[in-house]
Protein backbone atom coordinates (compact mmCIF):
# COMPACT_ATOMS: atom_id res chain seq x y z
CA UNK A 1 0.00 0.00 0.00
CA UNK A 2 1.30 3.41 -0.59
CA UNK A 3 0.58 5.58 2.29
CA UNK A 4 1.43 8.73 0.35
CA UNK A 5 -2.01 8.68 -1.55
CA UNK A 6 -3.68 8.53 1.87
CA UNK A 7 -5.01 11.40 3.72
CA UNK A 8 -3.23 11.74 6.95
CA UNK A 9 -5.50 10.38 9.57
CA UNK A 10 -6.34 7.24 7.19
CA UNK A 11 -2.42 6.66 6.93
CA UNK A 12 -2.88 6.98 11.07
CA UNK A 13 -5.11 4.37 11.16
CA UNK A 14 -3.93 2.11 8.55
CA UNK A 15 -0.18 2.65 10.47
CA UNK A 16 -1.52 1.71 13.61
CA UNK A 17 -3.73 -1.23 12.55
CA UNK A 18 -0.22 -2.85 11.19
CA UNK A 19 1.54 -2.20 14.29
CA UNK A 20 -0.96 -3.57 16.61
CA UNK A 21 -1.24 -6.94 14.14
CA UNK A 22 2.68 -7.00 14.88
CA UNK A 23 2.88 -6.37 18.54
CA UNK A 24 4.45 -3.11 18.65
CA UNK A 25 3.87 0.24 20.67
CA UNK A 26 1.19 2.48 19.52
CA UNK A 27 3.45 5.07 19.82
CA UNK A 28 5.38 4.10 16.65
CA UNK A 29 2.10 5.30 14.39
CA UNK A 30 3.25 9.16 15.25
CA UNK A 31 6.70 8.29 14.30
CA UNK A 32 6.16 6.56 11.32
CA UNK A 33 3.97 8.88 9.91
CA UNK A 34 5.28 12.06 10.73
CA UNK A 35 8.05 10.59 7.98
CA UNK A 36 5.34 10.47 5.25
CA UNK A 37 5.04 14.82 5.76
CA UNK A 38 6.39 16.40 8.31
CA UNK A 39 10.24 14.82 8.61
CA UNK A 40 9.99 13.11 5.08
CA UNK A 41 12.26 10.66 4.24
CA UNK A 42 13.57 9.08 1.00
CA UNK A 43 13.41 5.29 2.54
CA UNK A 44 12.76 4.03 5.24
CA UNK A 45 16.11 3.19 6.50
CA UNK A 46 17.13 6.74 7.07
CA UNK A 47 14.48 6.75 10.14
CA UNK A 48 16.86 6.12 12.80
CA UNK A 49 14.23 6.46 15.50
CA UNK A 50 12.91 3.44 14.41
CA UNK A 51 14.24 0.10 14.85
CA UNK A 52 15.98 -1.62 11.89
CA UNK A 53 13.55 -5.16 11.93
CA UNK A 54 10.79 -2.60 12.00
CA UNK A 55 12.30 -0.41 9.71
CA UNK A 56 12.86 -3.24 7.24
CA UNK A 57 9.45 -4.57 7.45
CA UNK A 58 8.17 -1.00 6.66
CA UNK A 59 9.91 -1.12 3.44
CA UNK A 60 8.02 -4.30 2.15
CA UNK A 61 4.16 -3.51 3.89
CA UNK A 62 4.80 0.16 2.86
CA UNK A 63 7.36 1.20 0.37
CA UNK A 64 8.03 4.95 -0.24
CA UNK A 65 7.57 5.70 -4.06
CA UNK A 66 9.57 8.92 -5.03
CA UNK A 67 9.69 11.45 -8.29
CA UNK A 68 12.71 10.97 -10.40
CA UNK A 69 14.41 14.06 -11.28
CA UNK A 70 15.23 14.14 -14.93
CA UNK A 71 16.22 17.81 -15.51
CA UNK A 72 17.41 21.21 -13.14
CA UNK A 73 17.01 24.56 -14.63
CA UNK A 74 18.37 27.11 -12.23
CA UNK A 75 17.66 30.89 -13.45
CA UNK A 76 19.53 33.96 -13.11
CA UNK A 77 17.15 35.40 -10.60
CA UNK A 78 16.92 32.05 -8.10
CA UNK A 79 13.90 30.61 -10.05
CA UNK A 80 14.38 26.53 -10.13
CA UNK A 81 12.49 24.44 -12.75
CA UNK A 82 12.30 20.97 -12.10
CA UNK A 83 11.46 18.34 -14.68
CA UNK A 84 9.93 15.16 -12.64
CA UNK A 85 9.77 11.54 -14.68
CA UNK A 86 7.54 9.68 -13.31
CA UNK A 87 6.79 5.30 -12.89
CA UNK A 88 5.06 5.27 -16.67
CA UNK A 89 7.66 7.71 -18.06
CA UNK A 90 5.12 10.31 -18.64
CA UNK A 91 6.47 14.09 -16.95
CA UNK A 92 5.48 16.45 -14.97
CA UNK A 93 7.01 20.21 -13.89
CA UNK A 94 7.54 21.89 -11.17
CA UNK A 95 9.07 25.62 -10.68
CA UNK A 96 10.51 27.01 -7.20
CA UNK A 97 10.31 31.13 -7.14
CA UNK A 98 12.38 32.23 -4.25
CA UNK A 99 11.41 36.23 -3.56
CA UNK A 100 12.47 37.85 -0.88
CA UNK A 101 11.10 36.08 2.20
CA UNK A 102 8.43 34.16 -0.03
CA UNK A 103 9.59 30.20 -1.52
CA UNK A 104 6.68 29.97 -4.00
CA UNK A 105 6.11 26.45 -5.21
CA UNK A 106 4.21 26.24 -8.41
CA UNK A 107 3.51 22.33 -8.66
CA UNK A 108 1.10 20.40 -11.57
CA UNK A 109 -2.13 18.30 -11.18
CA UNK A 110 -2.08 16.30 -14.21
CA UNK A 111 0.30 15.21 -17.23
CA UNK A 112 -1.14 17.39 -19.90
CA UNK A 113 -4.64 19.27 -19.70
CA UNK A 114 -8.06 18.94 -21.26
CA UNK A 115 -8.22 22.55 -21.68
CA UNK A 116 -6.58 23.46 -24.78
CA UNK A 117 -6.03 26.97 -24.65
CA UNK A 118 -3.86 27.80 -27.66
CA UNK A 119 -1.50 30.27 -25.87
CA UNK A 120 -0.60 27.44 -23.42
CA UNK A 121 2.02 24.65 -24.27
CA UNK A 122 0.34 21.91 -21.64
CA UNK A 123 -2.98 22.51 -23.46
CA UNK A 124 -1.40 21.45 -26.55
CA UNK A 125 0.04 18.29 -25.55
CA UNK A 126 -3.88 17.19 -24.40
CA UNK A 127 -4.39 15.15 -21.79
CA UNK A 128 -2.73 12.33 -20.64
CA UNK A 129 -4.05 11.56 -17.04
CA UNK A 130 -4.57 12.72 -13.95
CA UNK A 131 -1.51 12.25 -11.06
CA UNK A 132 -1.96 10.45 -7.85
CA UNK A 133 -2.26 12.16 -4.82
CA UNK A 134 1.31 11.20 -3.62
CA UNK A 135 2.42 12.41 -7.34
CA UNK A 136 1.26 15.91 -6.66
CA UNK A 137 2.52 16.01 -2.81
CA UNK A 138 5.24 14.29 -3.36
CA UNK A 139 6.44 17.72 -5.46
CA UNK A 140 6.36 19.59 -1.92
CA UNK A 141 7.94 16.64 -0.31
CA UNK A 142 10.87 17.04 -2.93
CA UNK A 143 11.56 20.50 -1.84
CA UNK A 144 11.40 19.67 1.82
CA UNK A 145 13.87 16.78 1.32
CA UNK A 146 16.07 18.77 -0.56
CA UNK A 147 18.75 20.67 1.87
CA UNK A 148 19.62 23.63 -0.18
CA UNK A 149 15.62 24.77 -0.83
CA UNK A 150 13.65 23.23 2.48
CA UNK A 151 9.87 24.31 3.15
CA UNK A 152 8.01 26.35 0.11
CA UNK A 153 6.33 29.33 2.20
CA UNK A 154 3.52 28.78 -1.07
CA UNK A 155 2.37 26.47 -3.03
CA UNK A 156 -0.06 26.86 -5.75
CA UNK A 157 -1.53 24.81 -8.81
CA UNK A 158 -0.22 26.88 -11.63
CA UNK A 159 2.07 23.99 -13.74
CA UNK A 160 0.55 21.31 -15.64
CA UNK A 161 -3.35 20.61 -15.40
CA UNK A 162 -6.39 22.29 -14.20
CA UNK A 163 -6.61 21.21 -10.86
CA UNK A 164 -10.42 21.15 -10.31
CA UNK A 165 -10.46 18.74 -13.24
CA UNK A 166 -8.60 16.35 -10.78
CA UNK A 167 -10.18 17.25 -7.63
CA UNK A 168 -10.36 14.50 -5.23
CA UNK A 169 -6.54 13.87 -5.84
CA UNK A 170 -5.80 17.69 -5.12
CA UNK A 171 -7.60 17.53 -2.34
CA UNK A 172 -5.56 15.28 -0.99
CA UNK A 173 -2.55 17.17 -2.01
CA UNK A 174 -4.06 20.36 0.07
CA UNK A 175 -4.32 18.26 3.00
CA UNK A 176 -0.61 16.78 3.43
CA UNK A 177 1.00 19.78 1.56
CA UNK A 178 -0.48 22.03 4.50
CA UNK A 179 1.03 19.66 7.42
CA UNK A 180 3.92 20.86 5.55
CA UNK A 181 3.74 24.02 4.84
CA UNK A 182 1.27 25.08 7.88
CA UNK A 183 2.57 29.15 8.98
CA UNK A 184 -0.60 30.46 10.65
CA UNK A 185 -0.25 33.36 8.22
CA UNK A 186 -2.49 36.33 8.67
CA UNK A 187 -3.61 36.62 4.87
CA UNK A 188 -5.36 33.87 2.89
CA UNK A 189 -3.74 33.16 -0.67
CA UNK A 190 -6.85 31.29 -2.77
CA UNK A 191 -5.77 29.75 -5.92
CA UNK A 192 -8.21 28.91 -8.77
CA UNK A 193 -7.39 28.27 -12.43
CA UNK A 194 -8.78 29.86 -14.38
CA UNK A 195 -9.52 33.10 -12.44
CA UNK A 196 -12.71 33.73 -15.35
CA UNK A 197 -11.58 36.99 -15.32
CA UNK A 198 -13.17 37.69 -19.05
CA UNK A 199 -16.33 36.04 -18.08
CA UNK A 200 -19.23 38.89 -17.56
CA UNK A 201 -22.52 38.71 -16.02
CA UNK A 202 -24.19 37.51 -18.78
CA UNK A 203 -21.50 35.98 -21.31
CA UNK A 204 -19.13 32.99 -20.99
CA UNK A 205 -15.09 34.37 -21.74
CA UNK A 206 -11.90 32.36 -21.76
CA UNK A 207 -13.34 29.01 -21.41
CA UNK A 208 -15.23 29.44 -18.40
CA UNK A 209 -18.99 30.24 -17.51
CA UNK A 210 -17.94 31.64 -13.91
CA UNK A 211 -15.89 34.46 -12.97
CA UNK A 212 -14.40 33.12 -9.99
CA UNK A 213 -12.18 36.46 -9.23
CA UNK A 214 -15.33 38.61 -9.29
CA UNK A 215 -17.39 36.16 -7.36
CA UNK A 216 -14.97 36.50 -4.70
CA UNK A 217 -14.66 40.15 -4.69
CA UNK A 218 -18.39 40.31 -4.72
CA UNK A 219 -18.73 38.20 -1.77
CA UNK A 220 -16.44 39.64 0.47
CA UNK A 221 -17.75 42.88 -0.03
CA UNK A 222 -21.71 42.21 0.26
CA UNK A 223 -21.30 40.37 3.64
CA UNK A 224 -17.85 42.54 5.31
CA UNK A 225 -19.70 46.02 4.01
CA UNK A 226 -16.07 46.93 3.23
CA UNK A 227 -14.42 48.14 0.06
CA UNK A 228 -12.51 45.37 -1.77
CA UNK A 229 -9.33 45.75 -4.42
CA UNK A 230 -8.88 43.12 -7.20
CA UNK A 231 -5.47 43.16 -9.08
CA UNK A 232 -5.10 41.42 -12.20
CA UNK A 233 -1.64 40.61 -13.20
CA UNK A 234 -1.93 38.79 -16.78
CA UNK A 235 -1.17 39.42 -20.64
CA UNK A 236 -4.84 39.91 -21.03
CA UNK A 237 -6.89 42.60 -19.47
CA UNK A 238 -10.06 41.64 -17.45
CA UNK A 239 -12.63 42.54 -19.67
CA UNK A 240 -15.27 40.58 -17.93
CA UNK A 241 -13.78 41.46 -14.41
CA UNK A 242 -13.99 45.06 -15.50
CA UNK A 243 -17.62 45.01 -16.96
CA UNK A 244 -19.41 43.42 -13.67
CA UNK A 245 -17.78 46.22 -11.50
CA UNK A 246 -18.06 49.16 -14.20
CA UNK A 247 -20.78 50.60 -11.81
CA UNK A 248 -19.88 49.93 -8.55
CA UNK A 249 -17.25 51.98 -6.61
CA UNK A 250 -17.07 49.20 -3.47
CA UNK A 251 -15.12 47.00 -5.48
CA UNK A 252 -11.59 48.31 -7.48
CA UNK A 253 -10.55 47.11 -10.21
CA UNK A 254 -6.67 47.33 -11.68
CA UNK A 255 -5.39 45.46 -14.32
CA UNK A 256 -1.90 45.18 -15.38
CA UNK A 257 -2.25 43.73 -19.33
CA UNK A 258 -0.30 44.05 -22.78
CA UNK A 259 -1.82 47.04 -24.79
CA UNK A 260 -5.16 45.68 -25.98
CA UNK A 261 -4.51 47.81 -29.33
CA UNK A 262 -2.62 44.55 -30.75
CA UNK A 263 -3.77 41.87 -28.33
CA UNK A 264 -7.18 40.63 -27.21
CA UNK A 265 -9.68 41.67 -25.70
CA UNK A 266 -8.89 44.67 -28.51
CA UNK A 267 -11.82 46.90 -27.29
CA UNK A 268 -11.41 46.84 -23.73
CA UNK A 269 -8.10 47.06 -21.37
CA UNK A 270 -7.48 50.62 -22.65
CA UNK A 271 -6.14 53.48 -20.06
CA UNK A 272 -9.31 55.40 -20.33
CA UNK A 273 -11.70 53.40 -19.09
CA UNK A 274 -12.01 54.36 -15.30
CA UNK A 275 -15.68 52.96 -14.52
CA UNK A 276 -19.00 55.18 -14.23
CA UNK A 277 -21.82 56.30 -12.53
CA UNK A 278 -20.66 55.08 -8.34
CA UNK A 279 -18.13 53.15 -9.79
CA UNK A 280 -16.01 56.34 -11.67
CA UNK A 281 -12.36 56.21 -10.70
CA UNK A 282 -12.43 52.28 -9.42
CA UNK A 283 -11.62 51.26 -12.53
CA UNK A 284 -8.14 51.36 -13.57
CA UNK A 285 -6.29 49.90 -16.42
CA UNK A 286 -2.35 50.00 -16.91
CA UNK A 287 -2.00 48.44 -20.39
CA UNK A 288 1.79 47.91 -21.08
CA UNK A 289 3.41 48.58 -24.55
CA UNK A 290 5.07 45.05 -26.54
CA UNK A 291 8.66 44.51 -25.12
Amino acid sequence: MNLLNLLPDQAQREVSTWLSARGEPAYRARQIVARLWHQPVRSWSEASEIPAGLRAALSQAYPLPSLRQSQKQISSDGTVKFLWSLPDEEAIESVWIPEGRRRTLCISSQVGCALGCVFCATGRMGFRRHLEPWEIAGQVREMVLDPSLGKPSNVVFMGMGEPLHNWPAVDVALTTADLVVDGGEAAAYGLCRPPGHHAGRSMAGGYCFFNNAAITADTIARRSGEPVAILDLDVHHGNGTQQIFWRRGDVFYASLHADPATLYPYFLGHADEVGEGSGEGANLNLPLPPG
